[in-house]
């Protein structure tokens, strides 16, 4: 019996239904997004071997180094959201691991950035790209109305969630 509760917690709304049949599917169909997206990110937390607060640091070093940006400590300490103290265990962590290598900064001696490795690069695009592959693939099938009235819905929905977090 509780084990039903848990299994079946994601298909429930805290609020009020709905007003019409679409509309509850629609809202089932968010909640069932919701889980899928949680279920991937337990998936790539375990493929990586990596805990969620190193594999956000690895995926940020990462989308940093595309975009040609150098990232310090201090930088990651404000992506992530967390102490000096934890961004220190986790650079450890990934140097430890082979996954990001300090480099000296040009002109400070006392400053580095943070790059990741070949291996990291690597393990971010497995750990998520058949995740989004999966996501492109439905969107790719998907004809131009739909794909215009989808961004419409998903823009609006996140728009109040924006605006809701804001007031808190």
């Amino acid at each position: 019996m509780p084990q039903s509760i848990v299994r079946h917690e994601h298909t429930h709304l805290y609020a009020a239904q709905p007003k019409t049949d679409a509309g509850r599917d629609l809202s089932s169909a968010i909640l069932e997004l919701r889980h899928a997206e949680q279920v991937q990110a337990d998936r790539s937390q375990r493929i990586s071997g990596l805990g969620s607060i190193d594999l956000s640091a690895l995926r940020y070093l990462v989308q940093a180094q595309r975009e040609d940006r150098e990232i310090s400590p201090k930088g990651l300490i404000v992506m992530l959201g967390t102490s000096s103290a934890t961004v220190t265990n986790v650079i450890e962590r990934l140097v430890g691991k082979g996954y990001v290598i300090r480099e000296q900064h040009p002109t400070d001696r006392r400053a580095h950035y943070l790059v990741p490795t070949d291996a990291a690069v690597e393990l971010v695009d497995e750990v998520y790209g058949a995740h989004h592959g999966a996501v492109v693939s439905v969107i790719d099938g998907l004809d131009e109305a739909q794909v215009i009235a989808a961004t419409e819905v998903i823009r609006r929905i996140a728009g109040s969630l924006d605006d809701l977090a804001r007031r808190s």
